[in-house]
C-alpha cells in the first residue's frame, strides 16, 4: 500500500508538470525577469493563450485525478478501521503480531498518531474487559499486596449437640468408646452441648511467579486444641488449633506441596485438588465426621502430576506414627513405649510417649483420580495405596534385638451424580497395619508371644448421598462401618491361668475372649440430615443450618462369649449447627 501512495505522489506530480509542459507548448510564453511581470500574470496570459477546444480535456483529466485520490484515502481509512479490528484480536488472545508481516495479507501497519491512539484504546478495553471478568468470580474479600492476592475464609459455627448417652468427649464424637448399658453413671445419663469451637479461619494466598508457575499458600485453623481443665467454669477457653498449613507450587503439568494437609488416602471429590471443598469429609456437622471414612491431617511432601485435564497421579511421603491402642495387650511393658495407645489425658503416662513413638520411614501413599461428564453427569473414580513399615526392639531374647514388617492397605472410592444434582458416594478402604487411618478405632499392629509383630486385618467403607434438591436445600445420609480382625497369642504363665479356655497361659494381643471391651470388632454408623441456606448473598456470604442425626453401634470382641454383658454399645445423636459462611 505504501507503493501505491508512493506511486499516486509521483503521478500527481508528473501529471502537473506535463499539463504546465503542455500549455507551454501550444504557445504559451513563460515569464521572465526581463518582462518585469508577476508570476500570477504570466500564468495568466499562459492560460488565456490555450485554446479554448482543450481546457476541458485538461480539466477532466485533472478532476479524474483527484477522484483517484479521494478514492485512495477511502480506501486507507477503511484499511485502517480493518486493522484496529485485527490488532484488538490479537491483543485478546495474546498473540499480537511482530511486525507487519505477521498481519494479513492486505492490511498494513498505519504510521499516523490517529491510528496508534484507536489500536491503544481498543487494547485498553479488551484488557478492561478481561479483568473485569476475573473480578467477577473472586471473593469480595480478596485483596492484593505487591502480586500476591490473599482470600480470606471460614465461618462462624454454633453448635448445639444432644446424645443419649454421656460420651463425654465433646463436640467431636469418640466412636470407639461408647459406653455399654451397663456402664454407670454415663450410660444412664445424657449430654447436651453448646459450643463455638467449630468454628473455622483460612487464608489463601496466591501468585504467579511466571506464565506457567504458580505459587498458593494456605492456612486453616478452628477451636478444638486442647481444653485445659477448667475450660467450661466460666471464660469457655476453648484453644486454636492448626488444622492445616502448607504451600503448593504448580509449574506445567507437575504440582509439588509441602506442610499439614489433608492425607492422600482421604477421599477426594475431584482431581487430587488440596483444598478442603475438594476432599470428601462428608457434610455431617460432627468434627469427627462419620465412622468408616478414611483420613488423616498430617506433615507431607507431595508430588503431583496432571497428564491430562482430568486425570492426575500423585505420590505423597506422610508423617507416621505406630498406632496400637490401650486394647492391645503386650508380652513385655517395654513394647509399650514403642506405640502410640491414643490416650489423650495428660495426666497418663503416655501423654508424653504418643509424641515420641519411634517411626521406620514415612508412610508412602500412591493414588490416582480420573473425573468425566458421561452424559452431562459428574463422575470421580480415585484408586489409593498406602505401604507401611513398623520397627520395634525385642527385649524378649537374650540380646535384644529389632523387628521390622511392612504392611500396607488399598481403597477404591467413587462420587457419581446418577441424575441432575443427585449424588451417590461410594468410598472404601482394605489394610494389613491400616488401623490408624480408619481415626485409630483399631490397632495397626500387635506384638505376638516371641516380641515379634503382627499385622492386623483391618477394613472400612462409607456409602451415601448428596442431593440438592434446590438451591437452598441439601439432603444427604450417609452409612459407614469398620471393622478390625482379631490376632492374639498364648504366652506361658502360671497354671492358674488360662486363654482361651487353654490352662497355663495368658493372652496377648487385640481380640482375644476375655478382652477389654475397647477392643472393637466393628463400629457402625447411619447419618442423615438436611442442610437449609436461610440467606445468601455473592457480596456477603450465607446462613445456613446444619442437621444431623445418627445412630452409632458398637461391637467388640471381648462381649460375644461373656454371659450377662450387652453384645453392643449404642447411641443416638442430634446435631444442629447454625452457620454464617463468608463469602
Amino acid at each position: 500500500m505504501r507503493r501505491i501512495i508512493v506511486c499516486l505522489v509521483f503521478i500527481g506530480f508528473f501529471t502537473g508538470a506535463s499539463v504546465v509542459t503542455v500549455r507551454a507548448a501550444d504557445g504559451g510564453t513563460t515569464p521572465s525577469k526581463a518582462d518585469n511581470e508577476p508570476v500570477a500574470k504570466s500564468d495568466e496570459s499562459t492560460k488565456t493563450a490555450a485554446p479554448e477546444d482543450e481546457r476541458p480535456a485538461v480539466e477532466s483529466e485533472m478532476q479524474e485525478l483527484r477522484d483517484l485520490v479521494q478514492s485512495q484515502a477511502e480506501e486507507l481509512n477503511e484499511l485502517r478501521t480493518r486493522l484496529v479490528a485485527v490488532e484488538a484480536g490479537v491483543t485478546a488472545s495474546k498473540e499480537a503480531p511482530a511486525s507487519t508481516a505477521a498481519l494479513p495479507a492486505g492490511i498494513f501497519q498505519p504510521s499516523t498518531s490517529a491510528a496508534i491512539a484507536s489500536v491503544s484504546t481498543s487494547q485498553n478495553s479488551m484488557k478492561q474487559g478481561a479483568a473485569s471478568d476475573q473480578n467477577e468470580h473472586k471473593s469480595p474479600l480478596s485483596f492484593k499486596i505487591g502480586s500476591a492476592e490473599f482470600t480470606p475464609g471460614g465461618f462462624l459455627d454454633f453448635t448445639t449437640l444432644h446424645r443419649s448417652t454421656n460420651l463425654g468427649s465433646g463436640i467431636a464424637t469418640a466412636f470407639g468408646s461408647i459406653p455399654f448399658n451397663n456402664q454407670l453413671p454415663q450410660a444412664g445419663l445424657s449430654e447436651t452441648r453448646l459450643s463455638a469451637q467449630y468454628s473455622r479461619l483460612s487464608l489463601k494466598v496466591d501468585t504467579h511467579l511466571t506464565e506457567s508457575t504458580t505459587l498458593t499458600g494456605y492456612v486453616e485453623t478452628d477451636f478444638l486444641g486442647f481444653q485445659p481443665a477448667n475450660a467450661y467454669q466460666t471464660a469457655n477457653s476453648d484453644s486454636l488449633r492448626l488444622r492445616l498449613y502448607w504451600a503448593d507450587l504448580q509449574h506445567g503439568k507437575w504440582e509439588v506441596l509441602a506442610g499439614q494437609e489433608w492425607s492422600l488416602l482421604t477421599p477426594n471429590r475431584m482431581g487430587l485438588s488440596p483444598l478442603t471443598p475438594d476432599v470428601f469429609v462428608t457434610l455431617d456437622e460432627d468434627p469427627n465426621f462419620q465412622v468408616g471414612l478414611t483420613w488423616a491431617r498430617q506433615a507431607q511432601v507431595r508430588v503431583v502430576y496432571h497428564p491430562t485435564g482430568n486425570w492426575a497421579v500423585g505420590v505423597s511421603a506422610e508423617n507416621p506414627q505406630q498406632f496400637a491402642p490401650g486394647s492391645v495387650v503386650y508380652p513385655s511393658t517395654f513394647f509399650s513405649t514403642q506405640f502410640d495407645n491414643g490416650s489423650g489425658s495428660t495426666s497418663a503416662a503416655s501423654s508424653a510417649t504418643n509424641t515420641a513413638v519411634p517411626n521406620l520411614h514415612p508412610d508412602i501413599i500412591v493414588k490416582t483420580a480420573f473425573d468425566a461428564h458421561p452424559a452431562g453427569r459428574s463422575l470421580h473414580i480415585e484408586v489409593a495405596g498406602l505401604l507401611r513399615s513398623f520397627k520395634v526392639l525385642n527385649d524378649l531374647t537374650p540380646s535384644p534385638t529389632t523387628n521390622t514388617i511392612t504392611g500396607g492397605g488399598g481403597s477404591l472410592n467413587v462420587n457419581y451424580e446418577i441424575i441432575h444434582n443427585l449424588c451417590l458416594v461410594a468410598n472404601t478402604f482394605y489394610s494389613d497395619g491400616g488401623g490408624r487411618y480408619i481415626f485409630g478405632l483399631g490397632p495397626d499392629v500387635v506384638v505376638k508371644p516371641d516380641g515379634t509383630l503382627s499385622a492386623v486385618r483391618a477394613g472400612s467403607g462409607v456409602g451415601g448421598f448428596e442431593y440438592q434438591t434446590t438451591p437452598h436445600f441439601m439432603f444427604y445420609g450417609y452409612y459407614g462401618g469398620a471393622y478390625f480382625q482379631r490376632n492374639y497369642g498364648f504366652l506361658a504363665a502360671t497354671s492358674t491361668s488360662s486363654c482361651d479356655g487353654v490352662s497355663g497361659f495368658t493372652c496377648v494381643g487385640f481380640g482375644f475372649p476375655g478382652s477389654a471391651n475397647t477392643s472393637n470388632r466393628a463400629v457402625q454408623e447411619g447419618t442423615i440430615g438436611v442442610i437449609p441456606t436461610l440467606w445468601s448473598n455473592p457480596n456477603y456470604g450465607r446462613l445456613q443450618i446444619i442437621s444431623q442425626y445418627s445412630y452409632l453401634l458398637r461391637s467388640p470382641w471381648s462381649n460375644l462369649s461373656a454371659p450377662g454383658n450387652p453384645k453392643n454399645a449404642h447411641m443416638n445423636m442430634v446435631y444442629l449447627g447454625l452457620r454464617y459462611v463468608l463469602p
